[in-house]
C-alpha cells in the first residue's frame, strides 16, 4: 500500500490498493478477483500468513487484506464464473478488478438497434469516443460497496475516481456471491 492515500473507510483503502496493485501490472490484463479479509483476524489466526504478507505489525488503523484468487477462467463469462462462487465465514467481502470499453453516455442515443452481444461490443471498440476503462469493485457481507475506476488515458493515481454506486450491476453480481 506504497502510494495509496489514506482513504476514509477501511473498503475505500482496500478498493485503492487493489487499484494500485492492478495498475503496476499494466494494461490489457484479465479480470482478478480479490477476498478481502479482516487484517485483524488474518493476524491472530494465521499469524505465518500474516508475516508472509507483511502484515505482522500492529496496524495503526482497521483494515481489510485483499488476497488474490485463483485465475478466472479464460473463456468463461465473468458473469456465469461469478455464480459459482461462494466464500467462507473468514471473508469479509471480495473484489474484482476488470478492464472494459466505456462510452460517454452522450453516445447511447447512437447505438445502432438490434445488435447481438458480439456486435454491441465490435460497435464500442470502433466508436471514436470509446475509452478504456479499469474498474476495481469491492463489495463486503454487509452490503457496503466502493469502486474506483481509472481510464486509461488518464492512467494516474490522482485522476483515479471511487464512489460506491460507480458500477452498480457488478457490485451487484459480487454481492450474490454472499447470498446462500
Amino acid at each position: 500500500m506504497s502510494n495509496t492515500p489514506m482513504a476514509a473507510s477501511p473498503l475505500t483503502r482496500a478498493v485503492l490498493e487493489i487499484d494500485e496493485y492492478a495498475s503496476g501490472l499494466g494494461w490489457d490484463q484479465p479480470a482478478r478477483l480479490f477476498a478481502l479479509v479482516d487484517t485483524a483476524r488474518l493476524r491472530a489466526q494465521e499469524p505465518a500468513l500474516a508475516a508472509q504478507l507483511g502484515l505482522d505489525e500492529e496496524p495503526k488503523t482497521s483494515g481489510l487484506t485483499p488476497i488474490e484468487q485463483d485465475e478466472i477462467p479464460a473463456g468463461k463469462a465473468l458473469d456465469e464464473f461469478l455464480g459459482t462462487i461462494a466464500w467462507p465465514d473468514a471473508v469479509a467481502g471480495c473484489a474484482l478488478t476488470v478492464e472494459r470499453l466505456m462510452l460517454p453516455p452522450s453516445a447511447e442515443t447512437s447505438v445502432p438497434e438490434g445488435l447481438d452481444e458480439k456486435r454491441l461490443a465490435q460497435w464500442v471498440a470502433r466508436h471514436p469516443d470509446r475509452q478504456e476503462v479499469r474498474m476495481t469493485v469491492a463489495v463486503l457481507r454487509d452490503g457496503s460497496r466502493d469502486s474506483a475506476l481509472r481510464l486509461r488515458e488518464k492512467d494516474s493515481p490522482t485522476e483515479v475516481l471511487t464512489g460506491g454506486d460507480l458500477v452498480p450491476g457488478l457490485a451487484e453480481a459480487l454481492a450474490a456471491t454472499f447470498e446462500e
